[in-house]
Formats: structure tokens, C-alpha cells, sequence
């Protein structure tokens, strides 16, 4: 089922869903079950499995010289789809990223979705390399989610690469992100905008807002969107801090702000279990907020890490 048949078939009720990592290569399926199971029982109608780009690392020869080896690092995403959809009985989302893919192999991925019986799919950019100081297109693939969102939409009017004959139509529900603080590379938020009712225009039907830790955000985000005729359904991101180690590693990585309260309650801990349920309290609070102003969906950013996201379902669902 569509995500936008889910929101609307809950008339007004907040669902629940999170997302989860591909285990790293060489896993097995049982960290995939691992980290969905214990979530199970809040009754999520679909889950995300993200993807990450191929990276590189060096390989260093008895001569002395050095190999550089590219490598995934999370692979299988649609064959986690697949068993997600088979053991759980419930909607998959797969990330579709530019990065690491040309046309051809973005194509063959979408029809092996379609096969499967997928009818969601999440368009992003996605990440840098590790070793690159901005974001580097694959020869042969998008550079922008904007391109990457036009090619599931040719599919979804029946246009295949390289094919003239009249071809069978997808129908992909598709989402695009949101940046309630900006994307880091906007040079600011009018152009953030443009660019997300471009995506809008095009046929995306949903938004997945990055995380955040303040709702205002969240609020004036929606607000502005709508004023700029974006009407589609917005889904928060959210993410609870369970480390110290997160009041410099979210701000660096993801861009964000975190409330001057919920830092300096932080660093008044004692220990890192405190830190965890002060994140966990805080991300309460402001999960029942969002529910009363009438966010879709919550969404929880898990990182295959159940149990923060379990005890703030608890206590709200």
C-alpha cells in the first residue's frame, strides 16, 4: 500500500514507522530481524531500509603501493525489502540513491522492486564519500534527487532508458527529504524551497523531514511549505540522543541545532546512562507534542538500534 493510502486511511490518527541499516557485509538477516522485532508490536504500517553508497579503502601491497579498492558497505537493500515484506506482512521503503548507481543500474533496481511488489519509494541524493570533500556523481548516473526523482516518474508514465515501444507503467508512491533547518548546501531556505516544490511539481507525494530536536521548526517548516503550495503529507524525522558524544556529532554531521535546555541538561550528567534517558524523556515530550498538532507519521531514524526507540514508543502509542 502507499504511504499516502496509510496516512489517509488513518484519518488523522499519528502512525508510527521508523527506519533501519543494511547490516554491514558479511552480516547476516538476523540483524535485520533483531532490530525490527522489538518494534513490531506498535504496529508500523511500513519501514525504511536506507543505503549507502559504495566507498573506498586502500589496500596495501607487499611492494609498498597502494590499491584502491571500492567496496559496499551496506548491501542487499532489496533483498531486505523482500524479507521484510515476507516475514512482517508490512510495506518496505527503500532509499533510492544517485550515488554509486548509473541510469541503467537504477532502472534495473526499480524493476526488481516493481517485481517484488514494492509500491514506496524514498528519492535521495545521499552522502558524500568519506574521502570526498562534496558530493561526486557516478559517471553515467544523477547528480541531483531532482533527476533521480524524474527517471521513477518517466517509469511511472511507462518511459524506459534506451526503449521507444509503449512500455508497462510503475506506479511508485514516491518521497523526497525536507530540511526544517536547511540544507546544509542551500544558500538558504527560499532556494530550499524552490528546489522541494520542484520536486513536488514533478510527482513526489511525500516529505521526510530530516531530524530535528526543536517542534517550532518543524511547525514553521510545514507552515512555509504550504505557503508555497507544497501540500503533501510531511513526515518528522526524529532521533533521540543516547550519547554524550552526540551534542558534537549530530550538529557536525547533520547540520542541525539542539535546544540550549535539552544540551545543557545533557552535559549535567552524570554518566552515559543518564544521557540516554534524559534523550529518551526529551524525545517523549516532544513526540506527544508533534501527535497533538497532527503529525502523520512519527519516524523514528532507529540505526538498527531498537530499544531507545521501543521505550519513547511505550510511552506515547
Amino acid at each position: 500500500m502507499k504511504i499516502t493510502d496509510h496516512i489517509k486511511n488513518a484519518k488523522g490518527k499519528t502512525l508510527f514507522s521508523f527506519e533501519l541499516l543494511p547490516p554491514v557485509k558479511g552480516k547476516s538477516i538476523d540483524a535485520i530481524y533483531n532490530a525490527i522485532d522489538p518494534l513490531m508490536e506498535f504496529n508500523p504500517p511500513f519501514i525504511d531500509v536506507t543505503y549507502h553508497r559504495e566507498d573506498y579503502i586502500y589496500k596495501q601491497h607487499e611492494t609498498g603501493l597502494l590499491e584502491k579498492i571500492s567496496y559496499r558497505k551496506r548491501p542487499g537493500t532489496v533483498a531486505i525489502c523482500a524479507a521484510i515484506i515476507n516475514k512482517y506482512k508490512v510495506d518496505a521503503v527503500p532509499h533510492l540513491i544517485c550515488g554509486g548507481f548509473t541510469k541503467e543500474e537504477t532502472e534495473n533496481a526499480l524493476i526488481d522492486l516493481q517485481f517484488l511488489g514494492i509500491d514506496n519509494v524514498l528519492v535521495l541524493r545521499g552522502d558524500a564519500r568519506h574521502a570526498d570533500s562534496s558530493f561526486i556523481p557516478t559517471p553515467g548516473g544523477h547528480a541531483f534527487a531532482t533527476e533521480l526523482l524524474g527517471q521513477v516518474m518517466d517509469m511511472n508514465n511507462g518511459k524506459y532508458l534506451h526503449e521507444d515501444h509503449e512500455a508497462f507503467k510503475t506506479d511508485f508512491c514516491v518521497g523526497v527529504a525536507g530540511y526544517p533547518e536547511k540544507h546544509f548546501e542551500a544558500p538558504n531556505l527560499k532556494t530550499d524551497f524552490k528546489y522541494l516544490k520542484q520536486k513536488v511539481d514533478m510527482g513526489a507525494e511525500f516529505i521526510v523531514t530530516q531530524m530535528f530536536f526543536d517542534n517550532t521548526k518543524y511547525l514553521e517548516f510545514v507552515k512555509k511549505c504550504r505557503e508555497n503550495g507544497i501540500n503533501v503529507p510531511i513526515i518528522p524525522g526524529l532521533k533521540p540522543i543516547t550519547s554524550s558524544k552526540q551534542l558534537i556529532s549530530l550538529p557536525k554531521v547533520f547540520h542541525i541545532d539542539l535546544p540550549e535546555d535539552l544540551s545543557e541538561a545533557i552535559q549535567n550528567c552524570k554518566d552515559e546512562a543518564q544521557v540516554k534517558q534524559v534523550g529518551i524523556e526529551f524525545m517523549i515530550a516532544q513526540c506527544k507534542e508533534l501527535i497533538k498538532i497532527g503529525a502523520p507519521v512519527l519516524h523514528f531514524y532507529t540505526m538498527s538500534n531498537p530499544e531507545p526507540t521501543k521505550k519513547i514508543a511505550e510511552a506515547i502509542f
